[in-house]
This record gives structure tokens, C-alpha cells and sequence, in this order.
């Protein structure tokens, strides 16, 4: 089976690795670190490194990109692990992506939001938590 780590550019990825690694090892799992990059990210990226923003935007070129990411997360932990870039709404790309490798566990890092920041912008996290296939585990930055 698979622990799935789900990071994305933030200080919290580090603890979402380290997090799956203890899982992956304690169930001798293969552990996947998983980047979902939505479009609208990658074009902020682009736009910040490229000057001519009417390029195409390239699927390929975007998962290629959330692999680079993923694998620099996974540089969090001295570990074999898989680093994935995936493509689309963060939710539900990495939900399908659960059920496509049958996880064992998601580790997520959610942002600290108030209720009502959740219920008006929607939480990614919220909605891995409700609709995953196994398990999900949160890990929070200390304070």
C-alpha cells in the first residue's frame, strides 16, 4: 500500500513528510509526496518567471513543475519516496489519486482558518477529510 504526504510550498510540508515517513515505515509502505499545482498557481509561477504571459500552458510542463516541488518536500526525510505532481483542483485530484494507488493513509497539513474562513473560501483539507477513501492525518505546525 502507499502513505500519501500532500504538500504543497509552505514551512508546513516538512512535517507532512516526516509524518508519512513514520507511517510508511511503521506499515513498510511506499511513501508518495504529492504536490497538486491548480492552473491558476502555475501561472502565478510562470507569470513571476516569465515575462510573456500568452504562452500556452503546458499539462506536462505543470506536472513536471509540482514533481520539482514534491521532490524538495521529500528532501524533508532521509527516505526512499516517490515525489508526484499532479494537476487540477488540489481536493479532488488528490482524492482521486488516493483511491487510484489504494492508500493506506493521507497526511495533510491544514492552514489554521476560522469556521467562518472555511465555510465563505472552502477548505481543501476539509473536503480530503470528508471524502478520502482511508484514513486521513493532520499535522499541525507548533505555535
Amino acid at each position: 500500500m502507499v502513505v500519501i504526504a500532500a504538500v504543497d510550498r509552505s514551512a508546513r510540508s516538512s512535517g507532512v513528510v516526516e509524518r508519512g515517513a513514520e507511517l510508511a515505515d511503521a506499515f513498510e509502505d511506499e511513501l508518495h509526496v504529492v504536490h497538486v499545482l491548480s492552473v491558476a498557481e502555475f501561472r502565478d509561477i510562470q507569470l513571476s518567471t516569465v515575462e510573456d504571459s500568452t504562452t500556452q500552458i503546458d499539462v506536462d510542463r505543470v506536472e513536471s513543475v509540482a514533481a520539482e516541488q514534491a521532490a524538495d518536500a521529500a528532501e524533508a526525510v532521509d527516505r526512499p519516496s516517490q515525489a508526484v505532481g499532479l494537476v487540477g483542483d488540489p481536493s479532488n485530484v488528490l482524492l482521486e489519486y488516493a483511491e487510484e494507488v489504494d492508500a493506506r493513509y493521507v497526511v495533510l497539513g491544514p492552514r489554521r482558518r476560522s469556521p467562518a474562513g472555511k465555510a465563505v473560501f472552502g477548505s481543501t483539507s476539509q473536503s480530503v477529510i470528508l471524502n478520502a477513501p482511508c484514513p486521513v492525518v493532520t499535522t499541525m505546525l507548533e505555535e
